[in-house]
């Protein structure tokens, strides 16, 4: 019988948890650096909007969207009903329910931590840490640390991005584009893991159909066709490998 592993010294431990609160900050630097424009243009388009520079750090803790962030701007102004954002929240976000399917959230030992990694999972943080976690599992604390980091990167720069727009003068025209480039950048950073042509040859020609019959309601129901979609996707392994497109020589 094999002797049991000597447990570890708490120095030890505190020296493991450092390195892996490091690594986790050098992978989010180098990736998530992107969410600093974001955040700024945000903080920018905060003020630009009417609102006071210290909403820019609440809608990042309230919400912490990055793309429902900006739509809630919209909304707030134009005085969407409850439901109605509610329905938009839900389908603008529900693909983290995917991503929680995947996310090593169970090693996260404190529920502090696996809370607030439920709470932080977005789109950046998820990326990182799939891609890393596909070449060798990480702990609960580097992937921690990378939510963690990809939060302060995005709120930081939103506020100073506010403050920024306090003394700039009001009307400032284009900070609205930034909206469509986080989702043209998310897209292609999703289509890049995972190179199925069938994905966003569906998402445009729902657009199309439904911008053509439904133009004033366009994000609602193309978002909830292409949900659809995907839900028979995954409940079928059949028919998505029938719908399944990718050139030669890609790979999963």
């Amino acid at each position: 019988m094999a002797p049991s592993p000597e447990p570890r010294k708490p120095s030890e431990s505190r020296t493991t948890t450092l390195n892996e609160v490091k690594l986790g900050v050098k992978d989010t630097l180098v990736a998530g650096i992107g969410l600093v424009p974001l955040g700024l243009a945000f903080g920018l388009l905060m003020t630009q909007s009417g609102f006071a520079w210290w909403w820019t750090p609440i809608f990042s803790i309230v919400i912490y969207a990055g793309s429902m962030e900006f739509l809630a701007i919209n909304m707030v102004t134009s005085g969407v009903g409850p439901v109605s954002a509610a329905i938009t929240g839900f389908m603008v976000n529900f693909r983290h329910i995917f991503y929680g399917l995947t996310f090593p959230r169970h090693r996260i030992k404190s529920r502090l931590g696996r809370a607030y990694s439920t709470y932080a999972l977005t789109d950046e943080s998820y990326g990182i840490v799939s891609a890393l976690d596909a070449k060798e599992p990480i702990s609960g604390t580097r992937a921690l640390t990378i939510q963690i980091v990809c939060q302060s990167l995005w709120a930081i720069p939103g506020i100073i991005g506010g403050l920024v727009g306090e003394i700039i003068p009001a009307g400032l025209e284009g900070m609205d584009f930034a909206l469509t480039a986080l989702f043209v950048v998310l897209a292609w950073d999703s289509f890049q893991n995972n190179k199925d042509y069938s994905l966003p040859f569906i998402a445009a020609t729902l657009a199309v159909i439904v911008g053509i019959f439904f133009p004033n309601s366009i994000l609602i129901i193309a978002l909830l066709a292409y949900f659809a979609i995907l839900l028979v996707r995954y409940l079928s392994p059949r028919i998505d490998d029938l719908l399944t497109w990718r050139a030669k020589g890609d790979r999963i």
